[in-house]
């Protein structure tokens, strides 16, 4: 061999072992199934980040909740054990105060107001704080709006007077019911059916393809459009792990997260429509509710009591509620 060619060759072969030594593969963390608009969009993300930054981060993603419960997994990307996550913001809220936010009862005026804000001032809050907790929002996916569900219609706060409506176990959500003259009942989500069938309770909220899926439409007859809790799921990346990629490399990383979140928005809404469309079908009466305003006035006491103990959300809360 000339000494040229041997020195090309020897240079090539440096080149090779020093990109493959820079190369890092990230753990994914992702909760839900096969034939989840989140794991076709989780999937998505790990092919735009290794084609973005040309192999130098490769994502490995593990769905069905096979690297450990949410909670474990928020443990894990906060520590930098696991590297990304496909996180509900609601369980963040413990760890984070600032995500929170999105637990506020008819803080949001619909699904794209939600998405406004957090794609604004009030958002880069929220994804400050996330990030100081090791856990950086690249992007938020659509997880729907849960709405009243119920043997009437529900079209005003009045109509809610009086009856026993399920909800998940949070003080926030307990005091929503009560501040419209209606009982809160929280129980588990695997006794809704049968205390919705009994009569137990009056009714229940959840979004579309949930109120679907396991048969809440059966055992009820009216599902009114309250939108009153919308609670986006989001990526979130190990903050230090982001910050030790290139200034190039976060934003191919990013980038990348935001086009998987458009993807996972699109598939979110073909099977939420759908799901609307099969209730429907299947003799379920959807109400409209063109003005939301009254609810959101009816939260004026759930709101002083929620600022008065935590004032350092005052600032955020009102961000969010200036957003058109």
């Amino acid at each position: 061999m000339t000494f040229t060619k041997s020195f090309f060759a020897t240079a090539a072969a440096v080149a090779f072992v020093a990109t493959s030594a820079s190369a890092d593969t990230w753990r994914a963390w992702n909760i839900h199934n096969d034939g989840h608009p989140n794991t076709a969009a989780m999937d998505k993300f790990a092919e735009l980040v290794g084609t973005a930054t040309g192999g130098e981060v490769t994502v490995d993603v593990f769905h069905g909740g096979v690297l450990g419960s949410q909670p474990d997994a928020l443990e894990q990307v906060r520590i930098g054990a696991i590297e990304v996550g496909n996180f509900n913001l609601g369980p963040i809220g413990p760890m984070v105060n600032e995500a929170n936010l999105v637990s506020l009862p008819f803080i949001f005026k619909s699904v794209p107001h939600m998405f406004r804000v957090l794609d604004g001032e009030a958002g880069d809050v929220v994804a400050a704080a996330m990030g100081e907790a090791g856990v950086l929002p690249l992007a938020y996916f659509d997880a729907g709006a849960r709405s009243f569900y119920s043997q009437k219609p529900i079209n005003t706060p009045a109509d809610v007077e009086g009856l026993k409506i399920r909800v998940m176990n949070n003080d926030l959500y307990t005091s929503m019911i009560s501040a419209m003259g209606g009982n809160p009942s929280p129980m588990a989500f695997s006794e809704v059916q049968q205390a919705l069938k009994t009569g137990v309770v009056d009714g229940a909220e959840n979004n579309f393809p949930s109120f679907k899926n396991v048969g809440h439409f059966e055992v009820t007859t009216n599902y009114s459009l309250s939108e009153h809790l919308i609670i986006p799921e989001c990526i979130c990346v190990n903050t230090a792990k982001f910050n030790a990629l290139s200034p190039e490399m976060q934003t191919a990383v990013r980038d990348a997260a935001k086009e998987a979140a458009l993807y996972q928005r699109e598939l979110w809404a073909v099977g939420s429509e759908q799901a609307r469309k099969d209730v429907e079908a299947a003799g379920i009466v959807v109400n409209e509710i063109a003005d939301k305003g009254p609810f959101q006035s009816a939260m004026d006491t759930v709101y002083a009591d929620y600022l008065a103990a935590n004032p350092d959300m005052k600032a955020l809360v009102e961000m969010a509620q200036a957003t058109e």
